[in-house]
């Protein structure tokens, strides 16, 4: 193992997005056990230290991976296509007109039901957005229009969890009543 290996190296799984998941937890649980401070716990301070260093390496390897948004921007990033969501928040004028018909939508809900058909609307959008992500970067390799899709699914999921958040508070209310 190597501690300057990219995080698909370190888990020795191709470097695309579409992954098994299952096999990548299971890698991470090998590498967890391998890795473990408590196994380094007789030997020197030293072991001990590069042990929490390698935990500590293999759990943010993990965070990335695991997360098909977060491994799509550590593709685009790898191949030279940052995301700077902070500084590129441009988006073509469709995605940003649906934005606004999600967000009156959303003002708009007055019932669960409402709520509902917004949230199946918006994880449709999810699941689409994933799969042009899928395709841009493990058939295309158009990291710059991938790089512009994640900066989209970022936006998606922030909406997403709004509508999550407005259907908890529509239920713990009715809850209250």
């Amino acid at each position: 193992m190597n501690l300057q290996s990219n995080d698909f190296e370190l888990f020795e799984i191709p470097e695309q997005f579409a992954q098994d998941h299952a096999a990548m937890q299971a890698r991470w649980q090998a590498l967890q056990r391998e890795a473990h401070p408590d196994r380094f716990a007789a030997q020197a301070g030293a072991a001990q230290r590069v042990a929490m260093q390698w935990s500590v390496r293999i759990n943010e390897a993990w965070a990335r991976l695991k997360n098909p948004l977060k491994r799509a921007a550590y593709l685009c990033e790898l191949h030279g296509a940052p995301i700077q969501a902070e500084n590129n928040t441009a988006m073509p004028g469709a995605f940003l007109m649906q934005q606004m018909e999600w967000r009156e939508a959303l003002d708009d809900a007055d019932s669960a039901a409402a709520l509902e058909a917004l949230n199946t609307e918006v994880l449709q959008a999810r699941r689409d957005a994933l799969a042009r992500c899928a395709e841009l970067l493990d058939v295309a390799h158009d990291y710059t229009a991938a790089a512009q899709q994640v900066r989209a699914l970022m936006f998606i999921e922030r909406f997403a969890s709004d509508v999550d958040d407005r259907l908890d508070a529509m239920g713990t209310a009715a809850k209250g009543q």
